[in-house]
């Protein structure tokens, strides 16, 4: 009987579920989205029940629609957006409040607080993470001390805390009913509450940050049975769970110490893989735990965290309807020459790597009546690339290993347009492999490892193939000028928002 291995991927704007084959290649999915909740500007939320509705919906859609049966699945991996942070009852399974998405800034006085003594970087060293607002761990401080009750109920242990691949494992093993409390190393090494030698729950950091340690889950593998899904696929194995870009790391096979991949999807993020050590930054970047298969040693990373990328693309979409639909800036893109001296700074929610400015806002500069709505749009595609090259330029510096070519992955990746001018203005290619989506194949590799049904990593290379590869032809002078114009524009955002605000 022909298997396949099923990948649950849940994103920050949609969730999917996919079917793989022995050489990756797919063979049924089914997508929906979900809402995006703003009660405040800066507050980013999510409606976990509804995530979970649609995970059921998605998985149930895809089997259907390639005319498969759950028996058919050898396992399932799950994938997830990270640092969303969500509490919620262990009796009932009902959340008690909705979710802090990873973009909500909501807690940025806990940032302020704990960074006056002793910086930003004080936290560092211990858990590879900068004090920010995009971690986990104060965003979950900021619930503990906002829902009424909620911490008194999560000492005496009946409140649990997770990341979306927490929650969705609890509810798919059982939930209330004997729910697995789980989550990977690569999720809870963005908690900020993780010791990164030790991978464990720091002792020091709960404290510090008041977190009761009986909420949060059991720390395991990114590649191990964990247990079998009773609904709605009874029986079948999870085995896989990564945080999305490290998923994507491993979907991309950069299992070898040097290589990079980007993902472009509602924010980008950069990932270089650096062995069984792990690297400290000096340059702006995170260090984090990349995989750890069963029973080995983890591998870490440097990451590079960009927060509006594809968002940015929805914005002009959803906000200034400039456009029907996303695939349509493109087309509007090329309809100009050139950028006609318009960028985009888009810090909606600060800026993250390498700046991590919480007081940055978005901006838009060099307007004149030349401008139009295409030199808008282009400028709207070449702020991903800028944001890119910044984060590998802080790459290379922190690992003294210079990129020769950038794996890209994600849905922007379909952009031609986005993606020559990443190439002119990084003077690297840009690859894009054959599996473009590969957050959800890396998901699927680590719950098909898990299981015997990939061999090892071998059997994985062996499946990355190149479909389209972009060289750089960007004159080095042009490069230079307008690169410096991006800087003088990202320096013109830097602390707007200021306390008085």
């Amino acid at each position: 009987m022909t298997r396949y291995v099923g990948a649950i991927d849940q994103g920050t704007t949609s969730t999917r579920f996919m079917v793989f084959d022995r050489e990756g290649r797919v063979i049924a999915q089914a997508q929906e989205e979900h809402r995006q909740i703003y009660p405040a500007p800066g507050h980013v939320e999510h409606d976990a029940t509804e995530i979970w509705t649609k995970t059921q919906g998605v998985m149930r859609a895809a089997l259907e629609r390639g005319g498969l049966q759950p028996g058919d699945l050898a396992a399932i991996g799950i994938t997830n957006q990270r640092e969303t942070t969500l509490i919620w009852d262990k009796a009932t399974g009902e959340p008690l409040h909705n979710a802090l998405v990873w973009q909500d800034t909501r807690n940025d006085r806990l940032v302020a607080e704990f960074a006056r003594d002793g910086g930003r970087d004080r936290f560092r060293d211990l858990t590879g993470l900068p004090l920010a607002s995009y971690f986990s761990g104060l965003k979950l401080r900021w619930l503990l001390d906002a829902v009424p009750g909620a911490r008194e109920r999560a000492e005496a242990g009946d409140v649990l805390f997770g990341n979306i691949d927490t929650w969705l494992v609890w509810n798919l093993t059982g939930g209330p009913d004997g729910g697995l409390h789980v989550t990977d190393v690569t999720n809870a090494s963005r908690t900020q509450l993780m010791s990164l030698k030790a991978l464990d729950w720091d002792e020091g950091m709960l404290a510090t940050f008041g977190i009761p340690r009986a909420m949060l889950p059991e720390i395991v593998s990114s590649s191990a049975v964990y247990g079998e899904i009773r609904a709605p696929f009874t029986g079948v194995p999870i085995a896989g769970i990564l945080g999305d870009q490290q998923a994507a790391l491993f979907g991309q096979t950069c299992f070898a110490p040097g290589e990079a991949k980007n993902t472009y999807g509602t924010g980008c993020f950069a990932l270089m893989n650096t062995g069984t050590e792990a690297v400290p930054s000096k340059a702006g970047l995170v260090t984090t735990v990349g995989y750890r298969l069963d029973g080995q040693p983890p591998v870490y990373a440097l990451e590079g965290s960009i927060a509006i990328t594809g968002a940015l693309v929805q914005w002009l979409r959803d906000n200034l309807h400039m456009i029907k639909d996303s695939a349509e800036v493109e087309t509007l893109a090329t309809t100009v020459e050139d950028n006609g001296g318009v960028y985009f700074v888009p810090a909606f929610s600060g800026l993250y790597a390498p700046h991590w400015n919480e007081g940055a806002r978005g901006l838009i500069i060099g307007l004149t009546r030349y401008a139009d709505r295409g030199h808008i749009a282009r400028s709207v595609l070449e702020a991903t690339a800028f944001q890119t090259r910044e984060v590998l330029a802080a790459m290379e510096a922190d690992s003294g290993i210079p990129v020769k070519e950038l794996r890209a992955d994600g849905g922007m990746v379909a952009n031609g347009t986005l993606m020559q001018f990443q190439a002119d203005i990084l003077d690297v290619p840009v690859v894009r492999p054959t599996v473009s989506e590969t957050t959800a194949l890396g998901a699927a590799y680590a719950a098909g490892l898990a299981v015997g049904y990939w061999k090892g990593l071998d059997d994985l290379k062996g499946n990355w193939g190149v479909d389209r590869r972009w060289e750089p032809a960007m004159e080095a002078a042009d490069r230079d000028r307008i690169a410096a114009c991006w800087s003088r524009a990202v320096q013109r955002a830097l602390d707007w928002k200021t306390d008085a605000d």
